[in-house]
């Protein structure tokens, strides 16, 4: 919870629309909105929901990717953490990998990112993780900033790779 009384809580099924925006609006930060081939439909079939209906130790549809939400008093969605798992070799153990965090400008300065960040790392905690990790944009100043003020640190001896498109095609024939 953020200081304010903001709330932190996994996104369900009828989140879908809310996710999709903002990623459009992280999409214009980042000057890339016409890279998001994203659509409700492909989110709601891809990504995992809290279902609180379930008796499951684990209430969650299946999917590949989770999305924190954090709900200012007054109702509004003023941000997310959307993240996943992933496994470390080297620790032997899993960890959590964020995939976007976004804070709505009007939102920010709050502490909220903060506040979805911790979330995460206590996602890490609870499965008995190791790691956090996240990649940030080189010109992107202010969050490096933001994030190295929360004690993270810049892997700069890891260069970062992907595959896509046609050379994803080409490299699974």
């Amino acid at each position: 919870m953020a200081s304010d009384g903001a709330t932190i809580r996994h996104a369900a099924r009828d989140d879908v629309q809310t996710i999709y925006d903002l990623i459009h609006e992280l999409a214009a930060y980042e000057k890339a909105t016409s890279s998001v081939a994203a659509t409700p439909e492909l989110l709601a079939k891809t990504l995992a929901f809290h279902d609180p209906t379930s008796s499951s130790p684990d209430p969650f549809t299946p999917g590949y990717a989770r999305t924190f939400l954090l709900v200012i008093p007054e109702g509004a969605i003023a941000g997310m953490a959307l993240y996943f798992y992933n496994y470390s070799t080297w620790t032997g153990v899993p960890g959590v990998y964020l995939e976007d965090l976004f804070v709505k400008p009007e939102f920010r300065k709050r502490g909220y990112g903060k506040a979805l960040i911790k979330a995460c790392a206590k996602e890490v905690v609870r499965i008995g993780g190791k790691r956090l990790e996240w990649s940030c944009l080189d010109w992107n100043e202010p969050s490096l900033r933001f994030y190295e003020s929360l004690g993270a640190e810049r892997k700069d001896k890891w260069v970062g790779l992907r595959a896509e498109g046609s050379a994803l095609e080409k490299l699974a024939e």
